[in-house]
């Protein structure tokens, strides 16, 4: 039996669904019931039938799912598919740094452990970061833990950002230089930047937008060329729903290498061996649902 037929046959007996990130090898995000990014693919868990939940992304992604779905089993195919941007902020330092800014409201980004959502007033994904700023009615945010999006958000509010020096290193190796040569290449070409991006790479952006907005502009748009500056896995889902539309990527080199770990082959033994569950401590649950329930009241954002 091939792997593709095998996961279907063990998804029935399971009752699971498989959740991949929009940065997911391909063969894995066409074998998934539901592809997206890190919130969203939560949200589809929640709002499914099944009991078990197979999450093809990196740690925080899994964790999140477990925090909206206490109710079932949460399986991450690769324990070693950890976020480096999400583990630059821990518990301990978020908590020296609230107390150097005492009237500050926290607002942690998706892509953060558990343990830092529960002592973050409210969440945000790259696409509503700015409207989740504007609506709390302090002045002065802690924004953790990405600089990039935080100074992007910077950019678009009155308020004061206090930025984390955390970042993604995949999006960091996307340069300037990189998107100016593809430019240069392509000169009618739509350049959808995302905001995890260096601001020099943001600044040469048509849109600054989420993997879930470049998604739907490059299907709304007229245009039919696109430079994508963004983890590769994305261009995937883009070229398979605009088969009629050209897009390349900023750099060849935007390869998360812990979004590449999750195989059809650990798929098979996570669904086999009911491996591994993530577990997160119900006071800590408790309070990062707090964070997410949050920012859902706010909404999504583009």
């Amino acid at each position: 039996m091939d792997e593709v037929k095998r996961i279907q046959q063990l998804k029935k007996e399971k009752n699971a669904i498989i959740l991949a990130h929009n940065y997911q090898r391909g063969d894995v995000q066409d074998i998934a019931d539901f592809v997206g990014d890190s919130f969203g693919l939560s949200q589809n868990a929640v709002s499914s039938g099944a009991g078990t939940i197979v999450f093809c992304g990196v740690d925080f992604m899994a964790e999140s799912a477990a925090i909206l779905n206490p109710d079932k089993t949460v399986l991450m195919p690769e324990t070693n598919a950890q976020c480096p941007m999400a583990a630059m902020i821990t518990p301990e330092s978020l908590k020296l740094e609230k107390e150097k800014y005492p009237h500050a409201a926290v607002v942690c980004y998706v892509n953060t452990p558990a343990s830092v959502k529960a002592q973050s007033d409210i969440c945000c994904t790259s696409a509503n970061a700015v409207k989740v700023v504007n609506a709390l009615p302090q002045d002065e945010i802690i924004f953790v833990p990405d600089m990039n999006l935080a100074l992007f958000v910077a950019a678009h509010t009155e308020k004061k950002i206090i930025p984390w020096n955390g970042y993604c290193p995949t999006h960091h190796l996307i340069l300037p230089g990189d998107v100016l040569l593809e430019i240069e290449e392509h000169p009618g070409a739509q350049v959808l930047v995302h905001p995890e991006c260096r601001p020099e790479v943001v600044a040469l952006a048509n849109q600054v937008l989420s993997t879930a907005g470049m998604l739907k502009y490059a299907k709304q748009s007229s245009s039919s060329e696109f430079i994508i500056a963004t983890e590769l896995g994305l261009l995937h889902r883009l070229r398979k729903e605009n088969p009629g539309k050209t897009f390349i990527p900023a750099t060849s080199f935007a390869v998360c290498p812990n979004m590449k770990m999750n195989t059809l082959g650990s798929i098979i033994r996570a669904l086999e061996n009911n491996e591994h569950i993530i577990r997160i401590p119900e006071d800590i649950r408790i309070k990062a649902k707090m964070a997410l329930d949050r920012m859902l009241e706010v909404g999504r954002g583009d």
